[in-house]
């Protein structure tokens, strides 16, 4: 069926944890993707974990493209009703902030550019991060679409990967500055920590982390002493909403859960009493790696909007646990 039941949209960044899900419920949807990967000049790589998704080889065409040359987008945008922008840069410590920050920004302008020039995309939604408004300077009683992080503050609070953080938020601002002053839709979503299933090879570092105490990740257990996080197919679904909604504007934060490490260390040891989880008294001196204060974060303007979480704390690790077993992982 030429370009779907829905249209086509494209998907940028789909062998990620998130683009290859949503790659996946685009398809279940009735869309057509066009989903961009890095170069691959030796061929090397194997996207058969794409290609072999149901209604795959009827409505997806994988497309190279890399955010170093945003232009390389064009061919897998042009004819799309939507871009669905995850793509992102690396943001290891080895490179300067600056270098990260430019680079992320370029990509994001890039993209938003050829989609308003296609005169075919209608909106444009981007992955954001709830490390965009989780080091806000001001006092507030919840964080929400309204407070943003700010650079100093990242800086002082972060000790390791603030590029990710700094570039995020920069980025994000810089697209709906964009939206703003050219009229193109632009929509962008902060989902906190993602967690779940996934049907891309690598091990995706958030499943990494929200896993850190049946893997026996010892280094990792500063991130769970208080940890937002949401269901891959629940990010995803949210994507799709917030497209497909004739009034979403702005920005939108996607989370459903909050737990302690406690929390988190009594739910493993009695829904999975395999795992050799640590005891309570054990973890009692585990130190928070990121300053950042303990806020509730609120998606109540996605809920307001009609958008329905449909997945449970025993969902999204039952999913996630089930995957590594299935890769080899645990």
């Amino acid at each position: 069926m030429e370009g779907g039941a829905k249209g086509k949209v494209c998907v940028t960044g789909a062998t990620g944890f998130v683009g290859s899900w949503l790659v996946k419920k685009l398809l279940e949807s009735g869309y057509s993707v066009n989903a961009t990967v890095r170069s691959d000049p030796e061929k090397k790589r194997d996207y058969s974990f794409l290609t072999n998704l149901p209604e795959a080889s009827e409505r997806l065409q994988i497309y190279h493209a890399d955010l170093d040359d945003p232009d390389s987008f064009g061919p897998a945008i042009e004819g799309c009703i939507g871009v669905f922008h995850l793509a992102n840069t690396s943001h290891g410590d080895k490179e300067p902030i600056e270098t990260v920050k430019r680079r992320t920004i370029d990509g994001v302008l890039g993209i938003l550019k050829i989609s308003l020039n296609s005169k075919t995309v209608k909106r444009v939604v981007y992955t954001s991060s709830a490390s965009c408004i989780l080091f806000t300077p001001n006092k507030v009683d919840f964080l929400d679409e309204s407070c943003w992080s700010d650079v100093d503050v990242i800086n002082g609070q972060v000790p390791f990967l603030r590029s990710y953080a700094i570039s995020k938020t920069l980025a994000e601002r810089a697209a709906l500055e964009f939206s703003q002053q050219h009229g193109l839709e632009v929509v962008t979503v902060l989902p906190t920590c993602i967690t779940g299933p996934f049907i891309c090879p690598k091990l995706p570092g958030s499943v990494v982390r929200t896993l850190a105490l049946p893997f026996g990740t010892e280094a990792l257990y500063g991130f769970l002493l208080n940890i937002n996080m949401v269901h891959v197919d629940d990010v995803a679904r949210a994507h799709i909403f917030l497209f497909e909604h004739p009034n979403a504007n702005g920005r939108y934060v996607c989370t459903s859960h909050k737990m302690t490490l406690e929390e988190m260390a009594k739910f493993f040891s009695a829904k999975y009493p395999k795992f050799q989880i640590p005891s309570l008294e054990s973890l009692k001196d585990v130190k928070t790696y990121v300053k950042v204060s303990n806020h509730m974060i609120s998606s109540k303007k996605l809920l307001d909007t009609g958008f329905e979480y449909k997945y449970g704390i025993d969902e999204i690790f039952e999913g996630a646990i089930q995957s590594c077993k299935e890769k080899g992982y645990l």
